[in-house]
């Protein structure tokens, strides 16, 4: 029994490598992917974080350096919820097709997926982080260390989420739809830009469900040492809602359709 557990796990293992292994294909064959997650943000960034800083400053602060983390955030989060895109490519392709007929746990494909796009937010938003320390807007330090641990709970939540869309999806157009209204107010919701204690208190209450604040808030509290919560509990919520989502991916996994 011990000896075909074993085996299990092992299938298992080399079952979602290869999803990931995949992923990564894919992600290193299409580069303009990458130059066009980071364009949008690099303008951002400089358009509005140096307009910004100009006309005014935060305490202890300039406003470039309280924006950059949240545009860390905003690749990392870009990145990953449209990796939901190559569920579509496979369905229309009729790779899905196969993978699904084949002797692989939709887990194990959920994962992969999973693990896949994840690191390539995290590296989308190890590039932003590296184009913002040249701006001069983040400070080299150990805190960039903790700072990826955020990236990537950020990126396994967001991964997830477009996972899960994208399973209930057929056509790109749809899941682009869907995006176009979830993204921006997940963003903007987020504290990735402006401060949120002296936001209208409803606003208040929809950035405390949204996952990326508390993605944002750990980001920026480990490269600046500013944060609304301790690090542990932006880290604690971020751990359980990446659990949850990644395991309501599964389910959706394995109650769609061909």
């Amino acid at each position: 029994m011990r000896g075909s557990e074993g085996n299990d796990m092992t299938t298992m293992f080399s079952d979602i490598y290869t999803i990931w292994l995949r992923e990564m294909i894919r992600f290193v064959g299409a580069r303009s992917r990458l130059v066009s997650s980071l364009a949008m943000p690099f303008f951002w960034m400089v358009l509005i974080g140096i307009g910004f800083s100009s006309s005014f400053s935060l305490p202890g602060m300039n406003y470039m350096n309280f924006m950059a983390p949240g545009i860390v955030a905003m690749v990392v989060l870009f990145s990953s919820i449209m990796s939901g895109v190559s569920v579509i490519w496979d369905r229309q392709f009729g790779f899905l097709k196969e993978i699904l007929v084949a002797p692989v746990s939709r887990t194990s494909i959920v994962l992969g997926k999973t693990l896949g796009g994840a690191t390539v937010s995290l590296v989308s938003g190890l590039l932003m982080l590296f184009v913002a320390s040249l701006l001069g807007a983040i400070q080299p330090s150990f805190g960039i260390a903790l700072s990826i641990v955020f990236m990537l709970l950020i990126a396994f939540t967001f991964v997830a989420v477009g996972l899960i869309i994208a399973s209930r999806m057929r056509s790109m157009e749809g899941f682009q739809m869907i995006m176009s209204f979830l993204v921006m107010p997940i963003f903007f919701l987020s504290g990735a830009l402006f401060p949120l204690q002296n936001t209208p208190q409803w606003m208040q209450v929809m950035a405390d469900v949204n996952p990326l604040t508390y993605g944002v808030d750990g980001i920026r509290g480990a490269l600046i040492g500013t944060s609304m919560f301790p690090l542990w509990a932006d880290f604690a919520v971020l751990v359980s809602v990446s659990a949850a989502l990644v395991l309501i991916g599964s389910y959706f996994f394995k109650k769609s359709s061909i």
